[in-house]
Protein backbone atom coordinates (compact mmCIF):
# COMPACT_ATOMS: atom_id res chain seq x y z
CA UNK A 1 0.00 0.00 0.00
CA UNK A 2 1.36 3.50 -0.62
CA UNK A 3 0.39 6.85 0.08
CA UNK A 4 -0.83 9.00 -2.89
CA UNK A 5 -1.64 12.42 -3.00
CA UNK A 6 -3.77 13.89 -6.04
CA UNK A 7 -3.17 17.47 -6.79
CA UNK A 8 -6.78 18.00 -8.63
CA UNK A 9 -9.87 16.89 -7.37
CA UNK A 10 -11.75 17.22 -11.18
CA UNK A 11 -12.84 14.29 -13.43
CA UNK A 12 -9.09 12.82 -13.57
CA UNK A 13 -7.99 13.16 -10.23
CA UNK A 14 -11.40 11.33 -9.32
CA UNK A 15 -10.78 8.51 -11.91
CA UNK A 16 -7.35 8.37 -10.62
CA UNK A 17 -8.04 8.21 -7.19
CA UNK A 18 -10.62 5.46 -7.67
CA UNK A 19 -7.96 3.92 -9.18
CA UNK A 20 -5.51 4.22 -6.48
CA UNK A 21 -8.08 2.95 -4.18
CA UNK A 22 -8.88 -0.11 -5.55
CA UNK A 23 -5.38 -0.70 -5.58
CA UNK A 24 -5.40 -0.51 -1.88
CA UNK A 25 -3.43 2.99 -1.32
CA UNK A 26 -4.55 6.04 0.70
CA UNK A 27 -5.40 8.91 -0.93
CA UNK A 28 -5.50 12.59 -0.16
CA UNK A 29 -7.10 15.00 -2.48
CA UNK A 30 -5.05 18.60 -2.50
CA UNK A 31 -6.29 21.73 -4.57
CA UNK A 32 -3.91 23.34 -6.20
CA UNK A 33 -3.59 26.13 -4.34
CA UNK A 34 -3.94 24.25 -0.86
CA UNK A 35 -1.22 24.61 1.76
CA UNK A 36 0.78 21.80 1.53
CA UNK A 37 2.45 19.93 4.89
CA UNK A 38 3.10 16.39 4.03
CA UNK A 39 3.30 14.61 1.02
CA UNK A 40 1.56 10.88 0.09
CA UNK A 41 5.66 8.53 -1.39
CA UNK A 42 3.58 9.01 -4.83
CA UNK A 43 2.40 12.64 -5.46
CA UNK A 44 0.21 13.04 -8.74
CA UNK A 45 -0.10 16.22 -10.63
CA UNK A 46 -4.10 15.86 -12.11
CA UNK A 47 -4.01 19.63 -12.97
CA UNK A 48 -3.78 22.19 -16.02
CA UNK A 49 -0.34 22.28 -16.83
CA UNK A 50 0.34 26.46 -15.61
CA UNK A 51 -0.95 24.47 -12.65
CA UNK A 52 1.46 21.67 -12.39
CA UNK A 53 3.93 24.33 -12.98
CA UNK A 54 2.93 26.78 -10.01
CA UNK A 55 2.77 23.83 -7.88
CA UNK A 56 6.44 22.46 -8.73
CA UNK A 57 7.83 25.79 -8.04
CA UNK A 58 5.72 26.31 -4.71
CA UNK A 59 6.26 22.87 -3.29
CA UNK A 60 9.90 21.57 -4.83
CA UNK A 61 11.56 21.38 -0.98
CA UNK A 62 8.64 19.25 -0.15
CA UNK A 63 8.31 17.34 -3.47
CA UNK A 64 12.16 16.03 -2.92
CA UNK A 65 12.06 12.45 -2.90
CA UNK A 66 8.61 11.67 -4.09
CA UNK A 67 7.80 10.26 -7.12
CA UNK A 68 5.73 12.97 -9.13
CA UNK A 69 3.34 12.00 -11.72
CA UNK A 70 2.99 14.60 -14.51
CA UNK A 71 -0.93 14.18 -16.48
CA UNK A 72 -0.71 17.06 -17.95
CA UNK A 73 -0.98 17.87 -21.83
CA UNK A 74 0.82 21.37 -21.91
CA UNK A 75 -1.99 22.21 -24.89
CA UNK A 76 -2.65 25.72 -25.51
CA UNK A 77 -6.23 26.10 -24.62
CA UNK A 78 -6.54 29.69 -26.28
CA UNK A 79 -6.32 27.95 -30.16
CA UNK A 80 -6.27 24.62 -29.49
CA UNK A 81 -3.50 24.34 -32.16
CA UNK A 82 -0.40 23.16 -30.44
CA UNK A 83 1.51 22.44 -27.31
CA UNK A 84 2.90 25.83 -25.29
CA UNK A 85 6.37 23.85 -24.56
CA UNK A 86 9.20 24.13 -26.84
CA UNK A 87 9.35 21.43 -29.86
CA UNK A 88 12.35 19.24 -27.87
CA UNK A 89 11.27 19.03 -24.55
CA UNK A 90 7.53 18.09 -22.74
CA UNK A 91 5.89 19.31 -19.98
CA UNK A 92 7.19 16.58 -18.16
CA UNK A 93 10.73 17.81 -18.87
CA UNK A 94 9.98 21.07 -17.94
CA UNK A 95 8.71 19.69 -13.87
CA UNK A 96 11.61 17.32 -13.67
CA UNK A 97 14.15 20.69 -14.57
CA UNK A 98 12.30 22.07 -11.49
CA UNK A 99 11.94 19.23 -9.23
CA UNK A 100 15.92 17.71 -9.27
CA UNK A 101 15.58 16.03 -6.00
CA UNK A 102 12.31 14.03 -7.18
CA UNK A 103 11.96 11.14 -9.46
CA UNK A 104 9.37 13.17 -12.21
CA UNK A 105 7.39 10.73 -14.86
CA UNK A 106 5.01 11.01 -16.89
CA UNK A 107 1.51 9.43 -16.73
CA UNK A 108 -2.10 9.12 -17.34
CA UNK A 109 -2.21 11.86 -20.34
CA UNK A 110 -3.13 9.83 -22.78
CA UNK A 111 -6.43 8.04 -21.11
CA UNK A 112 -9.66 10.54 -20.54
CA UNK A 113 -11.23 9.99 -17.45
CA UNK A 114 -14.62 8.35 -18.51
CA UNK A 115 -11.72 4.97 -19.75
CA UNK A 116 -9.89 4.90 -16.85
CA UNK A 117 -13.04 4.50 -14.57
CA UNK A 118 -14.99 1.84 -17.35
CA UNK A 119 -11.37 0.32 -17.81
CA UNK A 120 -11.53 0.15 -21.25
CA UNK A 121 -11.80 1.84 -24.49
CA UNK A 122 -14.52 0.97 -26.97
CA UNK A 123 -14.47 -2.30 -25.85
CA UNK A 124 -11.07 -3.18 -25.34
CA UNK A 125 -10.11 -4.06 -21.77
CA UNK A 126 -8.06 -3.34 -20.01
CA UNK A 127 -7.39 0.33 -20.11
CA UNK A 128 -3.43 0.89 -20.79
CA UNK A 129 -1.73 4.02 -18.74
CA UNK A 130 1.23 4.30 -20.55
CA UNK A 131 4.15 6.50 -18.77
CA UNK A 132 7.73 7.73 -19.50
CA UNK A 133 10.53 8.69 -17.42
CA UNK A 134 14.04 8.07 -16.32
CA UNK A 135 13.31 6.75 -13.49
CA UNK A 136 12.56 2.83 -14.21
CA UNK A 137 11.87 2.84 -9.94
CA UNK A 138 9.18 5.48 -9.95
CA UNK A 139 7.74 3.79 -13.17
CA UNK A 140 7.55 0.25 -10.98
CA UNK A 141 6.38 2.50 -8.13
CA UNK A 142 3.31 3.84 -9.54
CA UNK A 143 2.46 0.55 -11.48
CA UNK A 144 2.50 -1.42 -8.01
CA UNK A 145 0.03 1.35 -6.81
CA UNK A 146 -2.22 0.34 -9.73
CA UNK A 147 -2.15 -3.27 -9.05
CA UNK A 148 -5.55 -4.59 -8.60
CA UNK A 149 -7.23 -1.87 -10.23
CA UNK A 150 -7.83 -3.27 -13.37
CA UNK A 151 -5.67 -1.15 -15.52
CA UNK A 152 -2.54 -2.27 -17.56
CA UNK A 153 0.82 -0.18 -17.43
CA UNK A 154 3.48 -0.04 -20.43
CA UNK A 155 6.69 1.64 -19.98
CA UNK A 156 7.16 3.86 -23.00
CA UNK A 157 10.28 4.34 -22.19
CA UNK A 158 12.56 7.44 -20.92
CA UNK A 159 11.53 10.98 -20.15
CA UNK A 160 12.24 11.91 -23.77
CA UNK A 161 9.29 9.59 -24.66
CA UNK A 162 6.80 12.25 -22.77
CA UNK A 163 6.85 14.66 -25.78
CA UNK A 164 5.57 11.69 -28.23
CA UNK A 165 3.13 11.13 -25.39
CA UNK A 166 1.62 14.31 -24.87
CA UNK A 167 1.34 14.98 -28.82
CA UNK A 168 -0.41 11.51 -28.86
CA UNK A 169 -2.98 13.00 -25.65
CA UNK A 170 -3.51 16.42 -28.04
CA UNK A 171 -4.37 14.64 -30.71
CA UNK A 172 -6.65 12.85 -28.81
CA UNK A 173 -8.30 15.79 -27.27
CA UNK A 174 -8.50 17.60 -30.19
CA UNK A 175 -10.40 15.10 -31.86
CA UNK A 176 -12.62 15.02 -28.71
CA UNK A 177 -12.99 18.45 -29.10
CA UNK A 178 -14.09 18.72 -32.48
CA UNK A 179 -16.82 15.75 -31.67
CA UNK A 180 -14.93 13.13 -33.73
CA UNK A 181 -14.71 10.76 -31.48
CA UNK A 182 -16.34 10.75 -27.68
CA UNK A 183 -14.84 11.86 -24.18
CA UNK A 184 -15.17 8.49 -23.19
CA UNK A 185 -13.40 7.35 -26.05
CA UNK A 186 -10.07 7.33 -27.81
CA UNK A 187 -7.13 5.29 -28.73
CA UNK A 188 -6.49 1.57 -27.26
CA UNK A 189 -3.12 -0.10 -27.36
CA UNK A 190 -3.64 -3.85 -27.93
CA UNK A 191 -1.50 -6.52 -26.82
Amino acid sequence: MAEITIFGKGNMGQAIGGLMTQGGNQVTYLGHADAVTTLGTIVILAVPYPAALAIAKANATQLAGKVVVDVTNPLDFDTWDGLVVPADSSATAQLAELLPESQVIKAFNTTFAGTLVAKQVGGAAPTKVLTAGDSTEAKQALAAALAGSDVAVIDAGSLKRARELEAYGFLQMTLAASEQISWNGGFAVLK
